[in-house]
Formats: C-alpha cells, sequence, structure tokens
C-alpha cells in the first residue's frame, strides 16, 4: 500500500490551502480540489502523488489513524506528559 518510507510530502498535507481546506471540510476549497481532481486524474498533483505513495490515500482523503504521521504525534504527547 505505502511504497516511500522517505520524507513526508509536508507541502501538501500542511501548506496547499486547497487540499488542507478540502480535508477540513471547507466548501469552497473541496469544489475547486474536485475540480483539480478532474482535471489532473485521482491522485491530483505531484504533491497530491507523492502523499498518496507516502501514506495510501488520495489528496482528498484524511491520514489513516494509523499513518506514520499520527503515530509520531502520539508518541510526542506521551513525552511532553
Amino acid at each position: 500500500m505505502v511504497e516511500n518510507k522517505g520524507k513526508p510530502p509536508v507541502f501538501c498535507e500542511k501548506f496547499w490551502i486547497v487540499c488542507k481546506g478540502a480535508r477540513e471540510g471547507n466548501k469552497i476549497c473541496k469544489t475547486i480540489q474536485n475540480l483539480e481532481l478532474k482535471i489532473f486524474g485521482k491522485n491530483d498533483c505531484v504533491w497530491g502523488v507523492a502523499r498518496t505513495k507516502y501514506y495510501g490515500v488520495t489528496p482528498d482523503k484524511k491520514l489513516p489513524e494509523d499513518s506514520r504521521r499520527n503515530k509520531q504525534n502520539k508518541l510526542a504527547k506521551r513525552n511532553k506528559k
């Protein structure tokens, strides 16, 4: 399912306002993202392809609970306590 174990695709996940906003539920961003998906295909842009390879989910889906990023966040929270 997940091919790339290198660096995570940070741009798509944190900085691209369209995909980030769409995943957070913004209707305008979701509309723009749907248009992008129709133009570029199911993986969207270059960063979307990297996100799909790294996490195993397309840019319009939220990260699964067992993803690497979510595990790292949980560990960081535990270490702060």
